[in-house]
């Protein structure tokens, strides 16, 4: 199958294109919100053969909350494959807004695309978060926190939620213990000792029985996310009944996995996301 080849080039940096097959096409800077200094911008590739509402993949990029780029994300090919639209998100970084202003944004997203759903042709019963390191985390927030409107406020009126699963990828499941870390501080801003305000930041706190299904990945050697942040997690969504998949990636750093390891995590992402109907 032939491939629509999709560039991009930010402020000099210039990234490693996007293919998509014949039959996709994308819509690029879709501005999902704004603020007085900042737009915040998506990426949605999308089929143009679906006669049905298309299942969608919200793909949120790391960097520690204070670097990165949606342009930086590629690897959608799997899900390309299966038919499905991804939606490449940015949001502030601690640069331009302090938490929770990341997670807002992510909500603000999350909203813009279900009460766009019917002109995007998505089907609102099929929604993933998934994120990589700050992604995972915020992809945790976001999908967690459903119809908890605590970070809501940033959008407007709000639309309902339903997540149909998480794909967290050695993100930071609770600030607590790591609130030390230099890229937590920074984030967390002037309430950086403010142990209540990371305690509303962290995910394993919104954990009940109702969460949505969640795909964890985590290298076991991981310098920067401790390993223990998804153990932990794990722990809480199995405690409580929750749908749920662990992979470890036996001596993994932080997400820069052998390939072998990399071929396996798709295998079981898509198996999971199979198993949840998609």
């Amino acid at each position: 199958m032939g491939v629509l080849t999709v560039t991009f080039a930010c402020k000099g940096q210039e990234f490693k294109k996007v293919e998509l097959p014949r039959n996709y096409q994308a819509k690029l800077d879709i501005i999902y919100a704004e603020t007085a200094s900042w737009n915040g911008k998506l990426d949605f590739y999308y089929p143009t053969n679906n006669d049905e509402p298309t299942p969608v993949i919200i793909n949120i990029h790391g960097g520690g909350w204070n670097h990165g780029k949606k342009e930086s994300q590629r690897g959608f090919g799997s899900f390309f494959k299966k038919g499905m639209a991804v939606a490449n998100v940015e949001y502030r970084l601690e640069s331009e807004a302090k938490a929770p202003a990341a997670v807002e944004d992510i909500r603000c997203a999350m909203s813009y695309l279900i009460s766009n759903a019917e002109e995007l042709n998505i089907d609102t019963d099929k929604i993933v978060l998934m994120g990589a390191s700050a992604g995972g985390h915020l992809a945790l927030m976001g999908g967690l926190s459903e119809n908890n409107s605590l970070f809501d406020d940033h959008c407007g009126e709000r639309e309902a939620v339903k997540i149909r699963a998480i794909i967290d990828k050695y993100g930071v499941s609770d600030l607590r213990p790591v609130m030390f870390a230099s890229s937590v501080k920074k984030w967390l801003g002037s309430e950086s000792e403010n142990v209540a305000f990371a305690e509303s930041l962290s995910p394993i706190t919104l954990v009940d029985a109702k969460s949505p299904p969640i795909f964890i990945v985590h290298g076991d050697a991981d310098p920067i996310v401790p390993y223990i942040q998804s153990q932990k997690l794990f722990e809480k969504l199995q405690a409580h009944g929750v749908n749920s998949k662990f992979i470890t990636i036996p001596e993994g750093g932080h997400g820069k996995f052998k390939e072998k390891d990399k071929e396996r995590i798709m295998v079981e992402i898509h198996k999971f996301l199979d198993e949840q109907g998609l």
